[in-house]
């Protein structure tokens, strides 16, 4: 019950953003890590344009620790 309770609020939340988000990715992904080492890691990501999120955050930009 709980699964579905959060895919449901997922699916709730991807509807209201008004059309301005395409598609939804589902999987840990991250962003190159800037010049102090930090990066940007999640594993929902809404996403407007699909080519260039691939081309910058992906799964080859996850750090191992």
């Amino acid at each position: 019950m709980k699964i579905l309770s959060i895919l449901s609020l997922l699916l709730v939340l991807t509807n209201c953003a008004g059309g301005k988000i395409s598609s939804m990715k589902v999987g840990k992904r991250c962003s190159q890590a800037d010049a102090n080492g930090f990066q940007e890691s999640s594993y929902i990501w809404l996403i407007q344009d699909v080519k260039a999120f691939d081309a910058r955050i992906n799964k080859a930009n996850c750090s191992d620790s």
